[in-house]
């Protein structure tokens, strides 16, 4: 239990914080962070600080730094990309609020290495490692709220892919980025995206990433209001899923998909459709998920209860929106909190 002041007095806080009356305690500082999904940095107003002075015409500091950057070797890049996986698996399980801080400096140690490293033996495995890193810290600046700080995690991803010549990292931060359009208020522009995504990965993607590419074309399909498409979307997505339970892509560590995965989306595409087909897929994949994907089973409940109100069963919709409020404070998911919000309105 958080011992904090009073309602009342909060409301003068926040007045005397904003005008710069009253100094922002750590306390106070890391409970708003938790809350607002921003980083240290962002929540004190400091965007960026001059550098300082440098000595000697600032080449010593240069030659430092590149040999530094040289010096970063396979096993150096391994534990980025272990930190990146540490880092992927929290925020599965408990959401990316708590996480924004890490995250940041994780992307700024990776985004040294990579300014700082001359030769391109040594750019190439810490860009695919960065590519990686900001794609995830787009998709938790989403979760939480921070649209434009997502934006420009995508476009880091982007260019760290192309510098790492990988055109299934490329075609998967595009296929990501696309969602930031789709929820911005643009469907046809995000679909157009989502399918550069899939042209730009072309013949070297993985069938898993493939079939992935086709699901979020089927989503973005039902958003758009083209059904047909969406059915011919998903049709291809299962066409190309590999056979087995196996969800992890070892080629591409940040997509999961299997039957179990692919089942929800089919059956969040066709609930965004007011099909009646919606129901059944949701509950097989209700009944096969993974439970280490804790916030995902909030927008799996989201979806049963879009497919319920489609049929206007509205007992049923108000129970599994409680069941999605439950996860989604419990994670502080701020894209879920807005759907479940845009739902509530609708009972």
């Amino acid at each position: 239990m958080l011992d904090i002041a009073s309602t009342a007095s909060l409301r003068v806080y926040l007045s005397e914080w904003e005008n710069g009356r009253r100094s922002l305690s750590e306390r106070y500082a890391s409970i708003l962070r938790a809350l607002l999904g921003v980083t240290h940095a962002e929540l004190s107003g400091r965007r960026g600080q001059l550098d300082a002075p440098s000595t000697a015409g600032g080449y010593d500091e240069l030659l430092g730094c590149i040999d530094s950057a040289r010096n970063v070797s396979l096993t150096m890049v391994k534990t980025f990309m272990d930190q990146t996986e540490l880092l992927r698996t929290m925020d599965r399980q408990m959401g990316a609020v708590s996480l924004v801080d890490q995250m940041t400096g994780h992307l700024a140690t990776l985004e040294e290495a990579l300014t700082f490293a001359v030769l391109p033996d040594t750019r190439r495995p810490v860009a695919l490692a960065l590519a990686g890193a900001a794609t995830l810290a787009a998709w938790q600046a989403l979760d939480v709220g921070a649209v434009e700080r997502a934006w420009r995690h995508y476009e880091l991803g982007k260019r760290a892919a192309q510098e790492a010549e990988e055109p299934m990292y490329l075609a998967h931060a595009m296929a990501e980025q696309a969602y930031v359009l789709d929820e911005a208020g643009r469907p046809e522009m995000a679909l157009e995206l989502m399918r550069g995504a899939q042209r730009v990965g072309g013949g070297q993607m993985s069938p898993r990433l493939r079939a992935w590419l086709f699901a979020g074309e089927a989503e973005l399909c039902a958003r758009a209001g083209k059904p047909k498409e969406c059915r011919q979307a998903l049709e291809l997505a299962d066409a190309h899923l590999p056979d087995g339970e196996e969800a992890r892509d070892p080629d591409m560590l940040s997509i999961f998909l299997n039957t179990g995965h692919l089942a929800r989306w089919r059956g969040h595409a066709l609930a965004l459709l007011g099909d009646d087909d919606a129901v059944s897929s949701l509950y097989d994949a209700l009944g096969t998920q993974d439970p280490t994907f804790v916030r995902a089973s909030a927008g799996l409940r989201l979806d049963l209860a879009t497919a319920h109100l489609a049929r206007e069963e509205y007992a049923q919709a108000q129970e599994h929106l409680r069941a999605a409020r439950l996860v989604a404070n419990r994670t502080g998911s701020v894209r879920y909190r807005r759907r479940i919000e845009q739902l509530t309105a609708r009972l």
